[in-house]
């Protein structure tokens, strides 16, 4: 099955309820229990936001905002975390389901096992939005809203060879590369983005990827846990790397596995190579800033939660053909199923170094205070 063809910033506080008497965020519980009673309100406008679980800063960062911004709207929400995996969050949806939202907005554990509960919404007359993830295997999604991840991955291919050229003298050089968590839609477009700038200087001989594992099935990072990226990492050192030898370069698609990369080579005692990540998160801010980490990539929370409320707000109105402004609208990239493109708003990325975090962060007074305190 062909899913793709091609591949967020901080501060908003305020709280909002789905149930009777105010809206709270959960990050676990079981759909019946916690919305029971809680049917839509028939003159204000209601939305399900089904979150996976809390496994890097962006998403945290996400529940806030998507509070502030639906209670700035006067919407009716519910936001739920399935912490306890796939079944806790095809529960949730179904019980949003039931309890007759007017949109879905869904960041998926895994989006190919959805499928049962996205039918029901299309069955009932609900209007689907994949948040940030893709939902695959199905037909009845509506939209999908993202940054562009295939271009994320291209950014974190130029940083890293940027950041060879810059650090580790003449090529050739040695390289490892890592990929994210294999039911993830996203994880092939970012490590398909970083290819399609890296391949060619592996064919040409500029790159060496020692170990031999280039395939996207030998260097998935299963579940994003950074313990399972630190471990590779620190076998690779015993494997490929023995001695005072150290890749050159680590192509890391994420700031929590890119830190769990670098502590594996701290860990040995050996130099830090440059390593690349994304999410700019509060310790990989420092990290950049101060050099330790090479790159991150800037995909701010902020326009991408306003653009997924407003783009609700325009379905549950029955906007045959609405617009999100700051995002490109795409018919060709993603695809739901073979055959089946998705409409897709996508936004722009960011890369981040010690020479520019200044300049991109100006405007996130958050980042910013990491940013001073760093240098």
């Amino acid at each position: 099955m062909k899913t793709l063809k091609s591949a967020v910033a901080i501060s908003a506080a305020a709280a909002m309820a789905f149930s009777m008497a105010a809206c709270g965020a959960r990050d676990t519980g079981s759909s019946s229990g916690d919305q029971s009673g809680a049917a839509a309100s028939a003159d204000k406008m209601s939305v399900g936001i089904a979150m996976p679980q809390k496994t890097s800063q962006n998403w945290v960062e996400a529940e806030d905002m998507f509070k502030a911004s639906c209670e700035e709207q006067g919407i009716e929400c519910t936001i739920q975390f399935a912490n306890g995996g796939v079944a806790e969050q095809q529960n949730q949806v179904a019980a949003m389901i039931e309890n007759g939202v007017q949109v879905l907005v869904i960041g998926a554990i895994d989006g190919s096992q959805l499928g049962t509960q996205l039918k029901a919404a299309k069955d009932a007359g609900i209007k689907v939005i994949a948040y940030d993830r893709l939902l695959t295997n199905t037909t009845d999604l509506d939209y999908y809203i993202a940054y562009d991840n295939f271009g994320v991955g291209q950014l974190q291919g130029k940083a890293l060879l940027e950041g060879l050229e810059a650090n580790a003298g003449e090529s050739p050089w040695d390289i490892e590369l890592f990929g994210g968590s294999p039911d993830d839609s996203n994880s092939l477009k970012f490590f398909g983005g970083a290819m399609d700038v890296l391949q060619p200087k592996i064919d040409d001989g500029t790159l060496v990827v020692k170990s031999g594992q280039t395939e996207f099935t030998q260097v998935a990072t299963q579940g994003w846990l950074p313990k399972n990226a630190q471990d590779r990492m620190a076998a690779l050192l015993t494997s490929t790397y023995q001695g005072d030898a150290v890749p050159d370069g680590v192509l890391s698609p994420n700031d929590t596995l890119g830190r769990a990369i670098i502590t594996a080579v701290e860990q040995a005692g050996k130099p830090v190579p440059v390593v690349t990540g994304q999410d700019s998160e509060d310790e990989s801010v420092t990290w950049v800033t101060q050099g330790k980490q090479y790159s991150t990539i800037f995909k701010d929370t902020r326009p991408l939660v306003k653009a997924t409320v407003d783009l609700a707000i325009q379905l549950a109105k029955g906007e045959a053909a609405p617009k999100v402004d700051g995002a490109t609208l795409d018919d060709s990239q993603y695809e739901s199923m073979e055959g089946n493109p998705v409409k897709s708003f996508l936004l722009t990325p960011k890369i981040v170094t010690k020479d520019n975090a200044a300049d991109v962060y100006k405007d996130d007074s958050h980042r910013m205070e990491l940013v001073n305190a760093a240098k």
